[in-house]
C-alpha cells in the first residue's frame, strides 16, 4: 500500500472510496459528487492498493486559533474525510493515514487535531483507540413525513411545501428529541493532542 497526497485526477476514485465507506454507516447519505476544495491549508492523502484509491484522509488546517476548530487559543487541524473502502477495511489503512497526517502536522508545528462524526459504535471506538479525547457532543435531527416536519417546521410560503428537513439539537434534553423522532445520530467532537 501506498501513501500519498491527493492529485485531481484521483477524484473518482476518492468520491467512489468515500461513497462505498459511508453505505455502513449513519453517514449513509451524505453523498458528494465532487471532492471539496478547502479555503485553508490542507493535507489531502489517499491510501492507494492495487492500483485504487481504498482509503483516504482530508484535514484541513488553520494558520489562526479558531478559524476552523473549536478550540481557539491553539492552531489545530480538522478532519473533513476519513474513509476506507470496505474491501480494504480492518488492515490499517485508516491509522497509516492518521499517522502519516499527524507526522505532516507535526512537521508543520501544529499538534491539535479535530473530528466531529456520528454516533456509529465502531468509528467511535477507533477514535478513541487512537488516544481522541471526546470533547463535545450535539445532535443531528432529520424530520421526514408529516407527522415529523409539520409540527416543527412551518413556513410562511403557502406555495411552499417541505417535504423533510434537517437540523441541530443543541439543547440538554436530547432523550425528548430522540422520542419525536425517528433519525437522530449524536455528533461528537473529538480531540488529538500529540
Amino acid at each position: 500500500m501506498l501513501i500519498r497526497s491527493y492529485k485531481p485526477s484521483d477524484e473518482s476514485g476518492w468520491l467512489r472510496c468515500r461513497v462505498l465507506s459511508f453505505l455502513d454507516t449513519a453517514y449513509y447519505d451524505n453523498v458528494l459528487r465532487e471532492k471539496e476544495i478547502y479555503e485553508n491549508s490542507s493535507i489531502e492523502l489517499v491510501a492507494e492498493k492495487d492500483n485504487l484509491i481504498v482509503g483516504l484522509m482530508d484535514i484541513e488546517y488553520e494558520e489562526e486559533p479558531g478559524t476552523i476548530c473549536s478550540d481557539d487559543s491553539i492552531v489545530s487541524g480538522m478532519i473533513w474525510h476519513a474513509a476506507v473502502h470496505p474491501d480494504y477495511q480492518r488492515q490499517g489503512i485508516a491509522t497509516a493515514l492518521l499517522h502519516h497526517a499527524i507526522k505532516t502536522l507535526s512537521d508543520l508545528g501544529m499538534n491539535r487535531l479535530e473530528a466531529w462524526t456520528r454516533d456509529d459504535k465502531w468509528v467511535n471506538e477507533w477514535y478513541e483507540s487512537h488516544h481522541f479525547k471526546k470533547k463535545k457532543t450535539y445532535y443531528h435531527v432529520f424530520m421526514e413525513g408529516n407527522e415529523e416536519r409539520e409540527p416543527t417546521f412551518v413556513t410562511k410560503n403557502v406555495h411552499l411545501k417541505p417535504i423533510s428537513a434537517f437540523a441541530h439539537y443543541i439543547g440538554n434534553n436530547p432523550e425528548e428529541i430522540k422520542g419525536k423522532f425517528k433519525r437522530v445520530h449524536a455528533c461528537h467532537m473529538y480531540e488529538l493532542v500529540f
